[in-house]
């Protein structure tokens, strides 16, 4: 039954819809709502952190937050903070003229009495039975001789390549993107929605080579216009490549907290040769709220 009223909210549009706020009222009282979360990071400047409580179908916010330290605690009125059956905590501009909560939503959990136990499994995706492959190679150049320089989330073990990532389909506010993490500093492959097509930037990437956008798969070739204090073409052995999720829009250069799958290259990967990927350091997100 875990997950039943937000399903069946999100089922109905009320999020897109529909937003409630605490009516002016002399004879109200607050009460508090705590919030113990594990996992989250800062957002930055521009976006932050939005509580709400589902109360009688509809979200009613609790109030925003930027710091990721917890416990954090919040006033809410008594009679709708009783009568709430779900929290949900979303991604919101800071600067926000929509009263109504964001597409972009990373923790939901029902109430069970005093508490709510919250995860990003339901309400995201679920990442524990993803797996992925890859493979070195350099296919957007005519040079075979700098094949270590790029990554492509592919396999190609029967001989054809065929898709190399097995991901669950997102929420709407969420990218998959890749990284290959050079000398500690994360370089993008690019962002995408389906493993099975090409990444988002395939066209206008400007690390790749000058005959080709690759194959229609997500990935990167690193072969110029290198970051500052990189040198392109490079080699991934060595190399950790990861997949993370990324709130859309997005306003950091830097991986999000999600990442179901990540992979060292071995040193002595080959080329063109399929290589398997192990789940990544963070796959779901928790925590929980109290009322009282």
């Amino acid at each position: 039954m875990k997950k039943k009223m937000i399903l069946a909210a999100l089922a109905l549009g009320i999020f897109a819809s529909s937003c409630s706020s605490d009516d002016d009222n002399s004879t109200s009282s607050n009460s508090n709502l705590t919030l113990s979360l594990d996992g989250l990071e800062a957002l930055g400047d521009d976006f932050v952190y939005e509580g709400w409580i589902i109360v009688d179908g509809s979200p009613v916010s609790t109030g925003t937050f930027s710091s990721v330290i917890f416990p954090q605690t919040f006033s809410v009125d008594t009679a709708q903070l009783n009568s709430a059956t779900t929290f949900v905590l979303s991604i919101e501009p800071a600067v926000d003229s929509d009263p109504a909560p964001a597409a972009t939503k990373i923790l939901a959990g029902d109430f069970s009495g005093t508490s709510a136990s919250v995860d990003s499994n339901g309400i995201v995706a679920d990442f524990s039975t993803s797996t992925g492959t890859y493979i070195l190679a350099t296919p957007t150049d005519a040079d075979d001789t700098n094949e270590e320089s790029g990554v492509w989330f592919l396999d190609n073990s029967s001989g054809s390549a065929v898709t190399g990532l097995d991901l669950p389909t997102l929420a709407d506010g969420w990218k998959y993107e890749g990284w290959a993490v050079l000398d500690g500093t994360p370089v993008s492959t690019g962002t995408f929605t389906d493993p099975a097509a090409a990444d988002d930037n395939a066209a206008t990437s400007t690390f790749k080579g000058d005959t080709g956008n690759g194959p229609g798969y997500p990935g990167e070739d690193y072969l110029q216009n290198a970051p500052a204090g990189m040198t392109f073409p490079t080699d991934l052995r060595g190399a950790t490549i990861v997949i993370s999720v990324e709130p859309s829009p997005d306003n950091s250069a830097l991986p999000f907290t999600l990442k179901p799958l990540a992979h060292v290259v071995p040193d002595d990967a080959l080329v063109h040769t399929t290589i398997s990927m192990g789940a990544g350091p963070v796959e779901s997100i928790s925590g929980f709220v109290t009322r009282n």
